[in-house]
């Protein structure tokens, strides 16, 4: 028995700066995930990720990542994706250098 489809939002890399970014409901790349559109319906899904892999002058590598309502927008479920939201680890800069993380 298959598993239900679970909410998603299109997330990919921004080509120059390498940022990870959101696709919103008014087709704009977010680099804040709060911002993204959270799809519910795996068909609506599917044409929105079609639709980011045409977009290949701004942005790579987009797919599908689980998300959740919460109160200020989607939330990331899965750790990989909370880690995405705070930008590189390596030292402050991008996100955490501007302190939105």
């Amino acid at each position: 028995m298959s598993r239900g489809f679970t909410p998603k939002i299109v997330t990919a890399n921004a080509l120059v700066e390498g940022d990870a970014v959101y696709l919103t409901a008014d087709d704009r790349w977010s680099r804040d995930h709060a911002e993204a559109e959270l799809i519910e319906d795996e068909a609506h899904a599917q044409l929105r990720l079609l639709g980011a892999d045409r977009q290949r002058d701004l942005v790579v590598g987009a797919y599908l990542a689980e998300a959740r309502q919460g109160p200020n927008g989607p939330e990331p479920v899965h750790f990989r994706e909370a880690f995405r939201t705070r930008g590189p680890s390596n030292y402050p800069h991008g996100k955490q250098e501007a302190g939105h993380v």
